[in-house]
This record gives structure tokens, C-alpha cells and sequence, in this order.
């Protein structure tokens, strides 16, 4: 739904403080970047690195939902929220994209049309800003989900799985299920809600 008015962003006034509890978190995320990409390149030699490289993978993205949360609950949504919230939340998944890419695990085209797509609609956030601010969707929140989904998957070290007692085939075969279908999600929810996200943009723009 796009507000009737535009938000006040920039007022001072209507602003909660800098400094909270949502806004530390954004930080905290934020800061799991360089962590989790340091884990993920010792991974290559050790399981035990790449179980910490998805446990802080997840944990980072895990805080996106609690300070959101946190922010609308309490009213302390910030102007610096609504800006570092998704720049962390781009950082980190798509420097996992990235990474994975590298290591041929994700295929370099699902890697370069999501970051395209999170580039452009997040400059358009920016542009339209002023103008008002265009709630998350849930075709959005989906996006997010099966991004995240599919990350935390291909993270799983393959060869700990085999080495599972417990039906090792199947649980590699579960993997590379949830793994391709949250790629397919992903994907097509990147295109729909990007188009979704313009139209709204238009929309709202006309208005003022």
C-alpha cells in the first residue's frame, strides 16, 4: 500500500534517537560481513569453518527480522534505519552470492540478477524517499526468504552430510532439493516484485 501522504523524512522531530536497539542490530550485521566471508574462505579447508560460516550467515540475516520488528513495535524507526537496513541486508547476501558464485556453487547469472536488481530497486528507494516510502510486500519478504534460504543451504558442508550415519544419500539429496527450489523462488520473485516495486514508484511519484 502506498501512503497517501508523504513520510517526513528528514524532520528531526518525528525522529526517534540514532541510537537504538533495531539500528545496533543493523550495525551488528553489518559487521558479520567481513566475518562471515572470513569463515567462508577457511571452509575450504575445514567443515568445522563452514558450519561457523552459515550459523553467522543465518545469525546476520535472522536480525533483519528482529529489528524491523523492533523498530515498527517501539517507534524507533530512523531515517539511518531506512537507509542501512538494506544496504546491510544487500551486503550480506550478496557477498555470499558472490563467494558461492566463485566456488561454482550458485551460477554466475542468479548472482548478477539479483545484485542488479537489489542495486537498482535500492537507488530507487532512495529517489523516492522524499516522496514517501513504499512498504515492504510480501512478494518482498518471500524474495528475501528464498534468497536466504537457498544461501543457508549451499553453505551446509556437503561432505559432513555424507559423512551423516543417518541415510547420508538422502540428506544430500534433500540439500540439493531445498538448494533449487529456493534458487527458482528466488529468482522469479526478484523479477516479480521489481516490477512490483516500479510500478508503486510510478505510482507514488504521480501523486506528488
Amino acid at each position: 500500500m502506498i501512503p497517501a501522504k508523504p513520510d517526513p523524512v528528514g524532520d528531526p522531530i518525528n525522529e526517534a534517537p540514532v541510537v537504538n536497539l533495531p539500528n545496533v542490530l543493523t550495525l551488528l550485521r553489518l559487521l558479520c560481513v567481513p566475518v562471515f566471508i572470513a569463515l567462508y574462505m577457511a571452509s575450504h579447508d575445514s567443515i568445522v569453518m563452514g558450519w561457523a560460516a552459515d550459523i553467522v550467515f543465518l545469525a546476520a540475516a535472522l536480525t533483519d527480522i528482529v529489528d524491523g520488528h523492533l523498530a515498527r513495535r517501539d517507534g524507533l524507526v530512523t531515517n539511518f534505519g531506512k537507509i542501512a537496513d538494506p544496504i546491510a541486508d544487500k551486503l550480506l547476501t550478496g557477498s555470499a552470492l558472490i563467494a558461492l558464485s566463485i566456488d561454482g556453487a550458485i551460477a554466475w547469472w542468479i548472482t548478477i540478477l539479483i545484485i542488479s536488481r537489489e542495486v537498482f530497486i535500492t537507488a530507487l528507494r532512495f529517489y523516492v524517499i522524499r516522496r514517501g516510502v513504499i512498504p515492504a510486500s510480501r512478494g518482498g519478504k518471500a524474495k528475501t526468504a528464498s534468497q536466504i534460504t537457498a544461501i543457508v543451504a549451499v553453505l551446509i558442508p556437503t561432505a559432513s552430510l555424507k559423512a551423516s550415519p543417518v541415510v547420508p544419500d538422502f540428506l544430500v539429496w534433500l540439500q540439493t532439493a531445498v538448494v533449487n527450489v529456493a534458487l527458482v523462488l528466488a529468482v522469479v520473485l526478484t523479477v516479480v516484485t521489481a516490477i512490483d516495486y516500479i510500478a508503486k514508484s510510478r505510482a507514488l511519484l504521480r501523486q506528488s
